[in-house]
């Protein structure tokens, strides 16, 4: 019984890698003649539920018969916590060996107890062969018919099975068994001698090369699931929110009619609704500078996620390209700060900002003062852990260059464009010198019931998608259907966009002009529901658990949801800037 689970849950750890795509490699890609020595090599090692804590393979007793030789690794590869080390097995091509004993070990009484530990709590171990990832765990427990903890049974797997196919001078895939006849004994605390053994069978088949990747993928029955439920998700919600575009529709041409018609007998003390704040709707709003500078970070993080979409629909971040798309996050966050500086800096001049330096400044650390905070305390945590989480040093200051001699100075150039571009704001209405009071609103017009409806709306289309976005991020699914992804995403900015400038037409009919920062708040308010949903996720659908995967997991997720929640007020309040620019342009409001 207890052998039929684990080999479930080794299945379960291959076949729930959903949707991969084909390798993108040339043909003359890892060719191989026999006897060649195919690259093999140990990643990291951790319990199966906390994908965050992980540790080098040789922080456990393993050993090796060769001096272990780390792998030079690019930026992304770092950042995502891989430490790939030469692997204790050396494997030929088309060269078969049966139960081989790669090195031999004497545990001691503390590894003993440690490797006792990591099989109590379901540690595996990662490996690539020829870039194709191979995953196994450490060992087992024998429950069967015992109900006291202390009686159970540990044993170590010491005798893995290699099962590699080939098609010509390529190797197409890789299957990874455990002798359960060959096992180590751990129940005990006394020292154990351990051959650490490995068979390899060479097997040809007719697969191509370019698909070896294939049997990673999701089965079509699971893709057509996800296709259904998003679908049908996305449908409804757009539906609804039509419905609710026609009612707008609707109020607005009956606004527009009766106020254009026979407007010489209508006095300025008979307006009613949102003309009669005409001069009160454009007036700037408080902290201009930080208003100006969520701007410039939410439109930063906005092209970010366009380059995102468009560099994945082009098939840049292949799966197993390992670190590419940490490594592309951080360029491209790098690169767009040119962008985010010229809209914050612009639009505050726009808004008769002087001190365009420090707003400059306050957009420069608007989003990074918090992720750096965020990453400080956590990385803090992993050196701690001694996980492959915590970054080098000189990771650390590979990060550190790109901000001081990319990001930086894009950030100020574009603050100087932007501040030169002598744009003016555009309204068609004049300001009074003079702000009207705000009447007396009803409780469910106030800023937080207000975002509340805004966000639950746009957070109906996407939580479907969310949940396999969350499973491949927090999980050991690997995530490439960025089709659906991008529909999702597309939607989640109609739907934004839509409810917020609802909520801005409402806001204006009950004569409350303090559009802008509700704007910006209600258009945000999606990454509070995702955050929300997070909770969600981490107690009722994952297993994870233990301190340092707590923080790691409320931690980074609080970051993305803040980024969400800057790129989608700024959504929000473009699309009520055009909305209000608009009707009040159409109607004669002097």
């Amino acid at each position: 019984m207890e052998r039929t689970t684990r080999a479930c849950l080794v299945a379960l750890a291959v076949a729930s890698l959903c949707c991969i795509a084909p390798v993108r490699s040339t043909a003359s890609d890892h060719r191989y003649k026999a006897g060649d020595e195919v690259p093999f090599f140990a990643n990291k090692v951790g319990p199966f539920r906390n994908p965050s804590e992980t540790y080098r393979y040789f922080d456990f007793p393993f050993c090796s018969s060769a001096p272990v030789k780390e792998k030079k690794e690019a930026l992304g590869e770092v950042l995502n916590g891989d430490r790939l080390v030469s692997a204790p097995y050396k494997i030929d091509f088309l060269i078969e060996k049966d139960a081989e004993i790669a090195c031999k070990k004497k545990l001691s009484k503390e590894e003993v107890a440690k490797f006792r530990t990591s099989v109590s709590e379901d540690y595996y171990f990662q490996m690539y062969f020829d870039d194709l990832p191979i995953w196994g765990f450490f060992g087992q427990v024998d429950k069967d018919g015992k109900e006291d903890p202390s009686k159970y049974e540990y044993y170590l797997y010491n005798h893995l099975l290699f099962d590699i196919f080939y098609n010509k001078d390529h190797v197409v895939e890789i299957h990874t068994r455990v002798d359960h006849r060959s096992v180590v004994h751990l129940t005990g605390d006394e020292p154990v001698d351990v051959d650490f053994m490995y068979t390899v069978k060479w097997k040809e088949t007719n697969t191509p090369f370019e698909k070896r990747m294939g049997r990673y993928s999701m089965s079509s029955r699971h893709l057509e699931i996800q296709w259904f439920s998003t679908i049908n998700s996305c449908v409804i919600v757009l539906l609804l929110t039509a419905f609710l575009a026609t009612i707008l529709m609707r109020i607005l041409k009956n606004d527009f009619m009766k106020y254009t018609h026979d407007e010489e007998s209508v006095d300025e003390e008979e307006e009613t609704g949102w003309k009669y704040i005409h001069g009160d709707v454009f007036r700037y709003p408080m902290h201009k500078s930080l208003f100006a500078a969520a701007l410039g970070s939410g439109t930063q993080l906005f092209t970010m996620a366009i380059f995102f979409f468009i560099l994945a629909i082009v098939g840049v971040f292949y799966p197993y390209n390992r670190g590419v798309l940490l490594t592309t996050l951080v360029v491209i966050y790098a690169l767009t700060s040119g962008i985010a500086g010229y809209t914050a800096a612009s639009f505050y001049c726009q808004l008769e900002g002087t001190n365009w330096v420090r707003n400059l400044l306050l957009t420069g650390s608007l989003f990074c003062g918090p992720l750096f905070g965020t990453f400080c305390f956590l990385n803090t945590i992993a050196i701690a852990y001694k996980a492959t989480a915590a970054l080098p040093f000189g990771t650390i200051v590979v990060i550190f260059l790109i901000w001081a001699l990319l990001s930086t100075p894009l950030l100020v150039l574009g603050g100087i464009a932007g501040k030169n571009s002598k744009a003016e704001f555009e309204a068609p209405c004049h300001t009074t010198k003079c702000p009207r009071e705000i009447p007396q609103l009803p409780w469910y017009r106030k800023t937080l019931p207000q975002m509340a409806m805004a966000g639950f709306l746009p957070f109906s289309a996407i939580y479907i998608e969310l949940y396999y976005v969350l499973a491949s991020v927090w999980g050991h699914r690997i995530y490439t259907i960025y089709g659906i992804l991008f529909i999702v995403f597309i939607i989640l900015l109609i739907v934004t966009a839509f409810i917020t400038v609802a909520l801005t037409y409402f806001q204006l009919a009950a004569e409350d002009h303090d559009w802008w920062r509700r704007s910006f708040l209600c258009g945000g308010s999606t990454g509070v529901f995702i955050y929300a949903y997070c909770l969600y996720y981490y107690y009722s659908r994952s297993d994870m658990s233990g301190f340092m995967q707590t923080s790691f997991f409320f931690g980074y997720m609080a970051c993305i949801c803040y980024g969400f929640f800057l790129m989608l007020g700024t959504v929000g309040f473009r699309a009520s800037l055009f909305f209000v620019r608009h009707i009040y342009h159409t109607i004669k409001c002097e």
